[in-house]
C-alpha cells in the first residue's frame, strides 16, 4: 500500500468513527467535558459543539500546579475559536498525601480529585453526562486514572467510537484545529520518577525548563525528567538529530541550567512516552508496585 493509499484508508476509517461519535453525542443531548486543550479533548469539544450546539456543551478546566500555564493558554485559545463555553475550577491534588507521595498509581488520586470537583459543576448546569478525552489507544496503556473515571461514571466517547490518536489527529486537521499536530502533554507530575514526592516547587522547575527549551526553538515531543539537581532531556528523534552538535547541545544545557538544575543529561534514546514506567518496570496492569525511594538533591 502506498503512502497516499494508507493515508486515505486512515481518513476513511476516521470519518466513519467520527459519525459514530456524532450519533453518540446526539443520544446524550448535552455533555460536559474535562477539558485540557490537548489533542483529544479539543477534538471532542469541537465535534460536540458542531453536533449539539455550544449551548449544550461545557468545557471544564481543572487548574493546579501540575497543569502547565502554556497548556492553559492554548486551551483557552482553542475554546474561543470553536465557541466552547468554559468554566475553570481549582483542584488541589497536591494536598492529598497519597498523591504527593508519587506512587505508581498517582494518577488515580489526581483523577479522583478532578472528577470529584468537576461532577458537581456539570450537575449544577443540568448536564448528566461528563466526558473525558480517553481514546482507543489509551485503553491498552497503564492508566490508573481510568479506575477513577469508572468510579465516577465518566464517559469516554472517543474510545467508545474506537478512535485512535492518529485518527483524532487526522480529523482534527480536517476540521482546521491547530491542535492536530500538538505534542502530547501529560501533567507535569509525570516528569518526576515514582517515589519522588510531588511538590509545587519541583513542578515549577520542570515547567520553567521545558519553557526555556521551547524558547530556544525545541519543537515536537519534549520531556524534562526531574532527578533532583539533574535534568534528563528527551527530544523527538528529529530534534535529537538537530541538536546533536556540541555547540547546539551546549546551548540546550545552558537553557536548562539557567532554570535551576546543576546537571543536564540528553537522553540518547530520545523521547519515549511512559519512560518513567520503564524505569519503574511497570507493565500495563493496575497493580501498584512499591514506590521507589525519593531522589535527593533539591
Amino acid at each position: 500500500m502506498t503512502y497516499a493509499e494508507s493515508a486515505g484508508a486512515l481518513s476513511s476509517a476516521a470519518i466513519e468513527k467520527e459519525q459514530r461519535l456524532i450519533e453518540w453525542l446526539h443520544g446524550r443531548g448535552a455533555i460536559a467535558i474535562g477539558y485540557s486543550g490537548g489533542v483529544d479533548s479539543a477534538y471532542l469539544a469541537a465535534v460536540a459543539v458542531d453536533a449539539l450546539g455550544a449551548e449544550r456543551v461545557l468545557g471544564i478546566i481543572g487548574r493546579s500546579a501540575s497543569y502547565p500555564e502554556s497548556q492553559w493558554s492554548n486551551a483557552r485559545a482553542i475554546a474561543e475559536r470553536i465557541g466552547l463555553p468554559v468554566v475553570e475550577i481549582d483542584t488541589d491534588e497536591l494536598s492529598d498525601p497519597r498523591y504527593a507521595a508519587n506512587p505508581t498509581n498517582r494518577c488515580y488520586f489526581c483523577k479522583t480529585e478532578l472528577w470529584t470537583r468537576l461532577a458537581p459543576v456539570a450537575r449544577a448546569r443540568g448536564i448528566a453526562t461528563l466526558c473525558d478525552g480517553t481514546n482507543a489507544d489509551d485503553v491498552h496503556d497503564y492508566r490508573p486514572g481510568a479506575q477513577a473515571a469508572r468510579e465516577h461514571e465518566i464517559a469516554s466517547p472517543l474510545a467508545l467510537a474506537g478512535m485512535t490518536k492518529l485518527e483524532i489527529r487526522d480529523r482534527s486537521r480536517a476540521r482546521g484545529l491547530e491542535s492536530w499536530s500538538q505534542p502530547s502533554s501529560p501533567c507535569l507530575s509525570s516528569r518526576l520518577p515514582y517515589g519522588t514526592p510531588v511538590t509545587a516547587a519541583r513542578l515549577k522547575r520542570v515547567e520553567r525548563a521545558e519553557d526555556a527549551l521551547r524558547g530556544i526553538g525545541v519543537t515536537g515531543d519534549l520531556r524534562v525528567r526531574h532527578f533532583g539537581s539533574r535534568a534528563r532531556v528527551e527530544l523527538a528523534p528529529r530534534e535529537l538529530a538537530r541538536w546533536s552538535s556540541a555547540e547546539m547541545r551546549e546551548q540546550l544545557r545552558a537553557a536548562v541550567i539557567a532554570t535551576g538544575y546543576r546537571d543536564v543529561e540528553i537522553d540518547p534514546r530520545g523521547f519515549r512516552s511512559g519512560a518513567l514506567n520503564e524505569l519503574a518496570s511497570i507493565a500495563a496492569t493496575p497493580t501498584d508496585r512499591a514506590s521507589r525511594a525519593a531522589v535527593s538533591g533539591d
